[in-house]
């Protein structure tokens, strides 16, 4: 038998990954958590909208639409818990004209059928009694959404597993694995000096976010063929100068592949627009300054009185997609055993939004998954 440096070894240290090994310490497993990059989380779980979603964009029975309804129910508890800032500020979804209410109306029936609850249907007076600034011809209200410290919540997870034992090595760039005949796995890393270590675990997890199909492939014995295509889809995010406008958030209808150039005034205070979408080749963090013209024009449609020239460029993300433009967006993929054939092994592909939400149950059902107790 292999004498093991852990029960289980963690590609990943966003948001995601340290879920699981939360999750996974929690149940009295030592974890190794193994991060490439110098800090955790700077990747998607450090580039995103911070926002708390309730559930109701999913299909029923999807990944997404169950763990995000459970995530968001386990993650308030957990951010009180940890001294975690938040604001449950509650969400508009907006109809600006009478063609997209049907939208509107899918979405309060599709949360029901997702046991999602504190949403309901108001009128545009109704509307502008919460937030007078808004113009739509009715809004889905959702009470469940907010936003929080995600930076706080990464460093909370971090603590959990460092309590318990467990070990966040960043620095640490995964290079390839093997199974081993009688159990286990046999992983290679590197540190930014190239000098290389071997690790022994009974299992090992995936969630690398962007880099999820080329750590696939550096495992012996991983099918190419359910590898995904990555796509990479940016969104770019401005900020407003001047006073936010809306207290909570404001959604405009859903695009294919996103949720629209949406409304969220930060803990601190400060408004911001975003993200928009655009399929690119190359990880680029830049903004355009330029695409501002595009944003002045979506965000007039439910806020018709924001000022010229009151955006500043502000930051961008990149989301994992597994899909490219104008096809389905396809559920998360959880890969266990049963798919793959490689016991011991869970790998994650496109958890995208709302994986932040999602991270708790996620983690839950990758320890339920290898049957850990």
């Amino acid at each position: 038998m292999a004498e093991f440096d852990a029960d289980a070894i963690i590609v990943g240290a966003g948001a995601v990954g340290l879920a699981c090994g939360h999750a996974l310490a929690q149940r009295g497993l030592d974890v190794i958590v193994l991060e490439s990059g110098p800090r955790i989380g700077e990747g998607v779980s450090s580039r995103n909208s911070e926002v708390i979603h309730a559930g109701f964009y999913y299909p029923t029975g999807s990944l997404r639409a169950r763990l995000c309804v459970e995530g968001r129910r386990r993650l308030y508890p957990f951010l009180d818990a940890h001294g975690v800032a938040y604001q449950k500020c509650g969400k508009l979804i907006v109809a600006t004209e009478a063609s997209e209410l049907p939208t509107i109306e899918k979405l309060l029936a599709q949360g029901a059928l997702n046991d999602v609850e504190g949403m309901r249907l108001i009128d545009a007076d109704e509307a502008r009694a919460l937030e007078p600034a808004v113009h739509c011809v009715a809004a889905m209200l959702s009470e469940e959404s907010g936003v929080f410290d995600s930076h706080g919540y990464l460093l909370a997870l971090r603590g959990e597993i460092e309590n318990r034992g467990g070990f966040v090595v960043c620095g640490a760039k995964f290079v390839g694995a093997q199974a081993l005949e009688a159990g286990g796995w046999r992983v290679q890393t590197s540190d930014a000096a190239a000098a290389a270590t071997t690790l022994i675990a009974r299992h090992l997890i995936t969630a690398p976010g962007l880099e999820a199909q080329s750590v696939a492939a550096a495992i012996e014995g991983f099918p190419s063929a359910l590898i995904p295509q990555r796509y990479l889809g940016k969104g770019v995010y401005f900020k407003l100068n001047g006073r936010a406008p809306f207290d909570r958030l404001v959604y405009p209808t859903p695009i294919p592949g996103a949720l629209g150039t949406h409304y969220r005034k930060t803990l601190d205070g400060q408004a911001v627009f975003g993200p928009d979408l655009e399929y690119v080749e190359d990880v680029d963090y830049s903004v355009d300054p330029a695409r501002a013209r595009e944003f002045y024009a979506s965000v007039r449609r439910y806020w018709p009185s924001m000022p010229d020239h009151s955006l500043t460029a502000d930051y961008a993300g990149i989301r994992p997609k597994i899909h490219g433009p104008n096809e389905k967006q396809p559920d998360f993929r959880i890969d266990d055993e049963h798919a793959h054939g490689l016991p011991g092994l869970i790998s994650l592909f496109g958890i995208e939004s709302p994986g932040l939400t999602s991270s708790l149950a996620i983690g839950e059902e990758v320890a339920a998954r290898l049957d850990v107790g």
